[in-house]
């Protein structure tokens, strides 16, 4: 039955919102669905009328065309919603709860997830570890840029909001709890960011902004953003961050003008596999750029922290070897710099708590940061065109018309 609508992926550069399934406790098949994920049953599950659902730099990977994923796939894994129906497995989670869904769906049974590695939960994915809503080899599960959805294991999965109404009125900073928050705070606490850091991000989309502003919240000294885009690099700077243009030269030099020192203690990579070179190769994609430059430009020790994406297929690749994710790491320089380096999905469970009672203690305004934009889900396919550009906008879906005005 068609109760429901979603954001489908159509082709490279195209999404539609289409008429979908009404969501029930079983994984049936679908774009995207795994096997043997097929007739999954999640009587652990909840049905979940959704309040917001974001637009992520993640997603338009697969819109581009650079994944292997399949047309017809329901997009979306920021999500953050109303529990409507639960599973005769649920225990503590009720209908009426407004909860944030971690983008990564996890058991909560295996070893990883109690060890606290949620990003790469053994259970979810027949395919390999790690899985999440409406995302090419991630098991399936069906995307929550929709009006509803299904969220497995919704007693581990889904982290309750304390006042309803209270959550209403800062539900544009707490859509981010689902994904971009957690993940920026991932790259700069693993990256080493403390009080008194000097910090390098490379990338000002909502991830890299997310993760500057976190710095921020670590106690760095100096957070300096690097991007090509005008637009993103204003909106940094909107939050007291120093910001280097990319397209102008190496980041390094421009970092010891700002410093005097061409080195930072801490770099983040909010970028990914999409990265393009700098100054005069500006234009052109190094899938491996950012990842040597903040080995170039952190010191001796330092520590790198890696949240932007990198894939084993990506059809539109420069060559054979990144069309595989084998990219021209300058590993020998990392070694010789004794850098640590923390990559993977952010295992957002470790994280979300804290930094949901940080907004509602009014202690954390990150929908400011990434300049939260809200549109319709019938604007969607609008909103993937604008982000693709490079606006500095996070665009948050309002898919039942439940956003406060």
């Amino acid at each position: 039955m068609a109760d429901n609508r979603g954001v489908a992926y159509i082709e490279p550069g195209k999404v539609e919102v289409h008429d979908i399934d009404f969501p029930t406790f079983e994984l049936k098949d679908g774009p995207g669905v795994h096997p043997d994920n097929v007739g999954r049953m999640t009587p652990h599950g909840a049905i979940l009328r959704i309040v917001s659902t974001n637009i992520c730099g993640s997603d338009q990977h697969m819109v581009r065309g650079r994944t292997t994923a399949p047309p017809g796939l329901i997009l979306g894994h920021e999500i953050t919603g109303e529990v409507i129906e639960i599973g005769p497995g649920v225990e503590f989670i009720e209908v009426g709860d407004l909860c944030s869904v971690p983008f990564n769906i996890a058991c909560g049974r295996c070893r990883m997830c109690k060890e606290g590695n949620t990003g790469v939960c053994l259970n979810t994915n027949p395919d390999r570890p790690g899985s999440a809503y409406g995302y090419v080899d991630m098991g399936g599960w069906v995307g929550g840029q929709a009006e509803y959805v299904m969220v497995p294991y919704a007693d581990w999965n889904l982290l309750k909001f304390p006042d309803r109404d209270q959550a209403l009125e800062k539900i544009l900073d707490l859509t981010m709890l689902s994904d971009i928050f957690p993940t920026g705070f991932h790259g700069a606490y693993t990256a080493g960011v403390g009080p008194g850091s000097t910090v390098y991000v490379a990338g000002a989309g909502p991830v890299g902004l997310a993760a500057a502003y976190s710095a921020q919240l670590l106690g760095a000294a100096v957070v300096i953003v690097g991007d090509r885009i005008a637009e993103r690099l204003e909106q940094a700077r909107s939050f007291g961050c120093e910001t280097v243009d990319i397209s102008k030269g190496d980041p390094k030099d421009q970092i010891e003008q700002i410093l005097g020192v061409p080195e930072v203690d801490a770099a983040v990579d909010a970028v990914g596999f999409e990265a393009r070179g700098h100054g005069g190769d500006a234009e052109h994609e190094a899938p491996a750029t950012v990842l040597n430059s903040i080995m170039d430009v952190t010191r001796a020790a330092g520590r790198l922290g890696i949240p932007g994406l990198y894939v084993t297929g990506d059809p539109g690749a420069v060559d054979d070897a990144a069309k595989e994710g084998s990219l021209s790491i300058r590993i020998g320089l990392g070694w010789a710099k004794s850098h640590s380096f923390t990559t993977g999905q952010c295992p957002v469970m470790r994280y979300h708590r804290g930094l949901m009672h940080m907004i509602l203690n009014d202690r954390a305004q990150i929908a400011d940061a990434v300049n939260a934009t809200v549109i319709t889900l019938d604007e969607a396919p609008r909103g993937y065109k604008d982000f693709d550009s490079g606006v500095a906008r996070k665009f948050v879906l309002d898919p039942n018309g439940l956003i406060p005005a």
